[in-house]
């Protein structure tokens, strides 16, 4: 007889879970509280696959970057509201910017992304997954010298981990990406990584749901899990509002929302949400459209080119679990993104977004098992959850089977954040 598994999250980390344990041959039920899959943090991001971005938003020199984040246009900003949710996690966030731990979660981040991109790849070759793809790599612009000098020596560094890139003048820029010559006054040259990828999370998930349909997994939607029941040191059942459910093998994968859900486990799972917008415009069709991902290190934006639209996203905001968009934060990122393409400026139709990145305190997600045997853990993606998604719940579902997942989990293992 076939073992069973629950899987909790109907977003990318839930549906790539679902898929590869229905590969092992599990008998699996998604359960999703949303009426469909990927209508949350998956929904609207920013569209990139970057192992190229690795490197986690604490790197040292934080603190000095403390006394801007309460203003309204800075791209990281932090609600007074938010604060008596966020002190414990915004401490360890700190101590995680010094030097030597905010490198080992780059390199952690950057392996588990190369494979991650890897078995999307594979995935792809195998199943027909429609989601406005790209294989032209991203490409980010510099305004200043000494940022773009810092950011190459830092891709110099994680060279011999496999990250590929090449510095650009100017000229080569726009020779790259001709739709950047109205901004290149403005630039002083830019950085391309040809490994990244890009396409519509959205599209990708109910793609693989799809895929996932047909390979017997079965979708419970409007179903939320309430709590998750323990006994004899093992998962029990989970306590739904369908009734109560039961399996071999259960795996969180709910985002921000997981923390709840694993406290009263006693599992403290340090996870906090941060509110990130998008923009989706339909321009008019430019004289020469986009064709390389952009990011705009000084802005932290990135603008993504989605079949015959652009997505816009960036910023972060700490506000706790409130996901409502602000039209102040929205308009102000299509005014930065039209700096760069300046078509943007005269779209009609947008279509705003807002949601929440699960981030972890470190930067890495938290992987794999947990003190009670039948439980695993896969969240905490914070803005590289598309980037991450497929090997982390490909190396989750091999741990679930009983094989030896073929990246090391230990440097996302749960257990990190007690040492």
């Amino acid at each position: 007889m076939a073992r069973t598994a629950l899987v909790i999250g109907g977003g990318l980390l839930g549906v790539t879970s679902a898929w590869y344990l229905a590969e092992r041959g599990f008998e699996v039920t998604l359960l999703e509280r949303r009426e469909g899959t990927a209508l949350e943090t998956s929904f609207a991001n920013g569209g990139l696959l970057t192992p190229s971005q690795s490197d986690p938003w604490n790197g040292p020199g934080t603190w000095l970057h403390l006394l801007k984040i309460w203003r309204e246009d800075s791209p990281l900003l932090l609600r007074p509201r938010a604060l008596p949710g966020m002190w414990r996690w915004g401490l360890r966030f700190l101590a995680a910017s010094r030097a030597a731990p905010w490198w080992r979660a780059t390199e952690a981040n950057l392996r588990l992304g190369l494979f991650s991109l890897q078995a999307l790849r594979e995935l792809r070759r195998g199943l027909p997954l429609g989601y406005h793809g790209l294989s032209a790599g991203t490409l980010k612009v510099f305004r200043d010298a000494a940022a773009m000098e810092d950011a190459a020596a830092l891709a110099r560094s994680l060279a011999p981990l496999g990250l590929q890139h090449r510095s650009l003048s100017v000229e080569e820029t726009v020779a790259l990406e001709p739709a950047l010559e109205p901004a290149a006054p403005g630039l002083v040259g830019a950085i391309h990584y040809p490994d990244d990828e890009s396409g519509d999370a959205h599209l990708f998930t109910r793609a693989l749901e799809q895929a996932a349909l047909k390979a017997g997994v079965k979708f419970h939607f409007g179903t939320a899990v309430t709590a998750i029941r323990s006994a004899q040191g093992r998962v029990a059942s989970l306590r739904t509002t369908a009734g109560e459910l039961q399996a071999d093998a259960y795996v969180l994968a709910a985002a921000s929302f997981s923390v709840a859900l694993a406290a009263p486990l006693g599992l403290e799972l340090p996870i906090y949400p941060v509110k990130g917008y998008s923009a989706t415009v339909d321009v008019p069709q430019p004289e020469r459209p986009l064709g390389v991902p952009l990011v705009d290190f000084e802005q932290k934006l990135v603008i993504t080119p989605l079949g015959q639209c652009l997505r816009i996203a960036g910023t972060a905001e700490f506000a706790g679990f409130d996901a409502q968009p602000n039209p102040q934060r929205s308009a102000h990122l299509l005014h930065q993104a039209a700096r760069l393409l300046p078509s943007i400026s005269t779209a009609a139709d947008v279509q705003h977004w807002s949601g929440l990145r699960p981030m972890t305190a470190d930067g890495p997600p938290i992987l794999g098992a947990t003190p009670y045997p039948n439980l695993f853990l896969n969240a905490g993606h914070g803005p590289l959850g598309w980037t991450l998604a497929a090997g982390s719940s490909r190396a989750v579902a091999d741990l679930v089977a009983g094989r030896e997942p073929e990246i090391d989990l230990m440097p996302y293992s749960m257990a990190r954040f007690s040492r």
